[in-house]
C-alpha cells in the first residue's frame, strides 16, 4: 500500500510540526530575521546614524575608528566593521544601506542561536526551540532587530554567554572559547558598561558547576581569549590616534561615574510589561512553578543574570528602549519552562489571543494598503495624504504578491497547527513576524516617505551650486548629518568651529524661528524645506 503521508497535499493538511526542529526551526527564525531588513531607506534616528557611520568607514577605508559624517564618533568599531563588510560583499546585489543592514540580521541570528543552545542545556532538547521563539516574540526586539543597531551585538553576546555558561559542566572547552568570544564581541561592539554583567555572572557559573576546579580553568581560558581578541584594537588606536583613544575611553567611563539611581531600575522595569511581552509573565510563571528549585542552575543562572543586567542599566543608562534589549535574553531563557507548562485554559487563552490579535491587525494592514494603493476607502485614503503631504500611492505587484503569500501562510498556520505546548508560542511569534512583514511590504512606501531624509538631502544638494566650497551646519542632529553624508556625500563642518565660521554657506535645522534664524544680517536664505509630513522639523540653507 502506498504511503500517502509524503504527498504534498498530505503535508499541507498536516501543517507545521511542533515542536519545530531542524530546518523547520531554522526557517522560522530566518523568516523572523529577514522580515523588514529590506526595501527601505535608512530611517531617521539610530538606523540613519549607524548606516551613515558604516558608510563612512567603507567609503574612506578608515577602519581603525568610526566617524560620523566626518567627525570622530567615540563608539566601539565592531558593528561598523561588520556592516561595512556586508556592504562590500552584497552591495552589488542590494542597495548599499540594505546590504549594510544585513549585519543586524547576522547578529540577531547569532543571538537566537545562542539562546537555543542555552535552552537545550538547561531545559532539554524538547524545550530548546522555545527559548529563541520567546526572544523573537518580544515586542521590544521586533522594532529594533531590523534596524542598524550596535546593541544587537550585546544581545548576541548575552545570549552566547548564557549558552556557553549553561554548558560549563558538560562542554568546558567550548564554554571557554564561546565565553571569551562573547566578552570580546560585547566590548568591541557595545562598550565597557554592557560587558560588565558578562564578567559578574562568572562566579555564579563557577559555583553552580559540578566540577569547580575545571570550571575555574574554563573561565580563565575564556578571559584570556577575550583579552587576546580585545587588546589589538585599543592598542592600535592608542598608538596611531591617541586623541581618539582617550575620547573613546572617556565616553565609555562617563556612565560608570554617575551615582546609582534606584528610580532608573524602576523605569526600566516599567517598560517590561509591553517591551518583554510575553516573556515577562511566562518568566513569572516559571518562578512560581519552580519556586522550590529556585537555587538550581536552570532558574538561578538566568535570574541572577537578569538582576545583574538590570543593576547595570540603572547605573549606566538613561531609561531607553535600546539598552533595555539586554534584559531580553535572560528573561526569555527564564520564561522557557513557563511557556511549555501553562495550564490548558491559560494556553488556550494565549493561543486565541495571538490568533485573533494578529488576524485583526493583518486585516487592518490590508485596509491601509487598499487606501494607500487603490484609494479605497476614500476617507482613509484622504487621511493617508493628510499625514504624508505629497505622497502618491501606487500598486506594487511584487509587494502585493509577498503580502498575499504571507497572509495565506498565516491562515494555513492557524488552520493546521497541531495541538502542542508550542502552539500558542508559535502562533504568537509567527503572527508578530507576519504582521511586521506585511507592514514593511504593503505599506512600506508610506512609512519610508515620512521617515527618510533622502528628499531633504537631495533638495539641499540641488540648491547648492557645484562649486559651493565650504558648508557649515548648525543645529543638525547626528541622524541628519549621517543622512546628508550617505545620500548626497555632504559632510558639513560645525558652525561653532573656526573652520565652520569661515564658510560662506550655512545649513541650519530646528523647530523654532529662533533656531532657524540667520547668525547675522549678512546671510541670505537660499532654500527652506522639511521632510514630507513633518510640521516641526525644518531646514534652511543660507549664503553669506
Amino acid at each position: 500500500m502506498p504511503d500517502h503521508t509524503t504527498h504534498p497535499l498530505s503535508l499541507i493538511r498536516r501543517g507545521i510540526s511542533l515542536p519545530p526542529a531542524g530546518w523547520v526551526l531554522a526557517a522560522i527564525l530566518a523568516f523572523y530575521v529577514l522580515a523588514g531588513l529590506f526595501g527601505r531607506d535608512p530611517w531617521k534616528g539610530e538606523d540613519a546614524i549607524h548606516i551613515g557611520t558604516a558608510w563612512h568607514m567603507l567609503s574612506y577605508s578608515d577602519w581603525l575608528s568610526p566617524d560620523l559624517a566626518g567627525r570622530a564618533f567615540h563608539e566601539p568599531p565592531l558593528y561598523y566593521w561588520s556592516a561595512a563588510l556586508t556592504g562590500k560583499l552584497f552591495g552589488w546585489l542590494l542597495p548599499l544601506h540594505e546590504a549594510m543592514r544585513l549585519a543586524s540580521g547576522i547578529w540577531v541570528a547569532l543571538a537566537l542561536t545562542g539562546l537555543y543552545y542555552a535552552g537545550r542545556e538547561l531545559y532539554g532538547q524538547d524545550s530548546a526551540a522555545a527559548s529563541p521563539l520567546l526572544l523573537a516574540g518580544c515586542a521590544g526586539l521586533l522594532f529594533h532587530a531590523h534596524d542598524a543597531q550596535p546593541m544587537l551585538i550585546g544581545l548576541a553576546a548575552y545570549a552566547g554567554t548564557l549558552g556557553a555558561l549553561a554548558a560549563i559542566g558538560r562542554r568546558p572547552r567550548l564554554t571557554g572559547v564561546f565565553y571569551g568570544v562573547a566578552i570580546a564581541g560585547c566590548l568591541l561592539g557595545t562598550g565597557i558598561a554592557p560587558t560588565l554583567p558578562l564578567l559578574a555572572i562568572a562566579p555564579l557559573a563557577w559555583w553552580l558547576s559540578p566540577d569547580r576546579p575545571k570550571a575555574l580553568q574554563t573561565l580563565l581560558v575564556g578571559l584570556v581569549i577575550a583579552g587576546l581578541l580585545i587588546l589589538p584594537w585599543p592598542t592600535l588606536l592608542l598608538y596611531f590616534e591617541p586623541a581618539r583613544f582617550h575620547g573613546w575611553l572617556a565616553t565609555e567611563l562617563a556612565p560608570l561615574k554617575t551615582p546609582f539611581s534606584p528610580g532608573g531600575a524602576g523605569r526600566f522595569l516599567s517598560m517590561l510589561p509591553w517591551f518583554a511581552f510575553p516573556a515577562l509573565p511566562l518568566a513569572g510563571w516559571t518562578l512560581w512553578t519552580r519556586r522550590k528549585a529556585i537555587s538550581a542552575a536552570p532558574q538561578l543562572l538566568p535570574l541572577v543574570f537578569l538582576l545583574i543586567t538590570l543593576l547595570l542599566l540603572a547605573l549606566a543608562y538613561r531609561p531607553r528602549e535600546i539598552p533595555a534589549l539586554l534584559m531580553l535574553p535572560p528573561l526569555a531563557l527564564l520564561a522557557t519552562p513557563g511557556a511549555l507548562t501553562l495550564r490548558r485554559g491559560a494556553a488556550n487563552a494565549f493561543d486565541w489571543f495571538a490568533m485573533m490579535t494578529f488576524s485583526l491587525f493583518v486585516g487592518l494592514v490590508w485596509l491601509c494598503w487598499s487606501a494607500m494603493a487603490l484609494g479605497w476607502p476614500a476617507k482613509l485614503a484622504t487621511r493617508v495624504t493628510v499625514l504624508r503631504p505629497g505622497f502618491i500611492g501606487h500598486l506594487d505587484w511584487i509587494a502585493l504578491l509577498i503580502g498575499l503569500v504571507a497572509t495565506l501562510w498565516w491562515a494555513w498556520l492557524i488552520i493546521t497547527a497541531p495541538r502542542s505546548p508550542y502552539r500558542s508560542l508559535t502562533h504568537w511569534t509567527l503572527g508578530f513576524t507576519t504582521l511586521w512583514l506585511l507592514a514593511t511590504t504593503l505599506i512600506l512606501p508610506w512609512f519610508d516617505y515620512g521617515k527618510s531624509y533622502r528628499p531633504v538631502a537631495q533638495a539641499i544638494a540641488h540648491a547648492l551650486p557645484d562649486d559651493h566650497g565650504c558648508l557649515a551646519e548648525r543645529g543638525l542632529t547626528d541622524a541628519q548629518r549621517a543622512s546628508l553624508a550617505y545620500f548626497v556625500g555632504i559632510e558639513p563642518a560645525s558652525f561653532d568651529t573656526p573652520a565652520g565660521k569661515s564658510c560662506d554657506w550655512l545649513l541650519v535645522g530646528g523647530d523654532t524661528k529662533r533656531e532657524l534664524a540667520a547668525p547675522g544680517v549678512h546671510w541670505t536664505k537660499v532654500w527652506e524645506g522639511s521632510r514630507p509630513g513633518d510640521r516641526k522639523e525644518k531646514f534652511r540653507l543660507l549664503q553669506r
